[in-house]
C-alpha cells in the first residue's frame, strides 16, 4: 500500500531496475499484468500493477473519477515508489490515464504505452461521428443510468461482467480463472459504482467547464516517445478508431496492431504482448538515441 494525491493505493511489485507502471481497464484489477509482471521482472524491470483508484484494495473516495485527478494519482504513486518517472503502460480506461498523465505531467512519464484506447481527443471524435463506434461503445451510454448499471454488474455473481469480457474478447477467452476472478472484483463494496463514475464523468462533463479545460489541456502534443497497441478484433473501442492519434505525439511513435485479439490483447495473447513490450523498452532509437 503507498499513499499518493490523498489517497491509498494498492501496487503489486515484482523485479529490480526500471520502473515500468501498469494501470489496469475495466473490469479489471492489478491481476491483468500477472503475465507482465513476471516477464518484466526477469528482463532486469521493476513492475508496478497498481490498482486505480475505487478499485481492487485502493481506496474508494467518493469524488475524483475525472482523468485529470487518476492522472495525478499514477504521478504520485511513480513518487512514492521512490522513482521519479516510469514507463506507463496502460489498458482500457487505464489507457486514458496514461494518456493523460504523459501530457500532465511528462516528467514522470518517460515513454507511453497505451494498449486499446486511443488518445482522449481521437476517441472524443470518434466516440460521436463514427457509427461503428456509436455501436461498439453503446455500454457508455447505458453506464449514465443511476444505480441500475452497479446492481446489473453485480448480479448473479457478477455475470454481466462475464458477459462483457466474452463479447470484447477473442473466442476462448476469459478462462475459467479469469472469469471467476474478475466476477469476484466487481462485487468488492464500492468497486461498481467507482469504476461507472469514470465513464459517467466522460459523458456528463463534456458540455461543462471541467470537462472543456480537460480537452483543452489534452490538445498540448506529448513529447514522450509512444507505442500504441490495439487488438484486430471488433471489441468496444474499434481499430479504426485507434488510428490516428499519432497526430498528437510530437516525439517518435510507433502502431502495433495485434491480430487475432481483442480488448485485452495482454491477456489474449500474452506471449506475442510481452514481446512486443520488451523489444521496445529494449530499442534505444524510440528515444533518439
Amino acid at each position: 500500500m503507498v499513499a499518493a494525491n490523498g489517497a491509498r493505493f494498492h501496487v503489486a511489485v515484482a523485479g529490480d531496475g526500471p520502473l515500468v507502471l501498469l494501470l489496469h481497464g475495466f473490469p479489471e484489477f492489478w491481476w491483468a499484468w500477472r503475465h507482465q509482471l513476471s516477464a518484466l521482472a526477469g528482463a532486469g524491470y521493476r513492475a508496478a500493477a497498481m490498482d486505480l483508484r475505487g478499485y481492487g484494495a485502493s481506496d474508494k473516495p467518493p469524488r475524483g473519477y475525472d482523468p485529470l485527478t487518476l492522472a495525478a494519482d499514477v504521478a504520485g504513486v511513480i513518487r512514492s515508489l521512490g522513482e521519479r518517472d516510469a514507463v506507463v503502460v496502460g489498458h482500457g480506461w487505464g489507457g486514458l490515464v496514461a494518456w493523460t498523465a504523459a501530457a500532465v505531467h511528462p516528467r514522470q512519464v518517460r515513454r507511453l504505452m497505451p494498449v486499446s484506447m486511443p488518445h482522449p481527443r481521437r476517441m472524443r471524435v470518434a466516440a460521436f461521428g463514427d457509427v461503428r463506434q456509436m455501436r461498439a461503445g453503446s455500454h457508455v451510454l447505458g453506464f449514465q443510468a443511476p444505480l441500475l448499471p452497479e446492481r446489473r454488474l453485480v448480479a448473479d455473481g457478477g455475470l454481466e461482467v462475464l458477459r462483457l469480457l466474452h463479447t470484447w474478447s477473442r473466442p476462448g477467452w476469459p478462462d475459467a480463472e479469469a472469469a471467476s476472478r474478475y466476477c469476484q472484483a466487481i462485487r468488492i463494496p464500492g468497486v461498481a459504482h467507482c469504476a461507472l463514475e469514470g465513464y459517467r464523468w466522460a459523458v456528463r462533463s463534456i458540455p461543462r467547464p471541467d470537462g472543456l479545460r480537460y480537452a483543452r489541456r489534452m490538445r498540448a502534443a506529448l513529447t514522450v516517445p509512444t507505442l500504441q497497441v490495439h487488438g484486430a478484433l471488433e471489441g468496444p473501442i474499434t481499430a479504426r478508431s485507434a488510428t490516428g492519434s499519432g497526430r498528437f505525439v510530437e516525439a517518435d511513435y510507433r502502431w502495433h496492431l495485434m491480430p487475432g485479439v481483442g480488448h485485452f490483447p495482454h491477456e489474449e495473447d500474452p506471449d506475442s504482448f510481452n514481446r512486443v513490450l520488451l523489444e521496445w523498452l529494449a530499442d534505444p532509437s524510440a528515444d533518439g538515441g
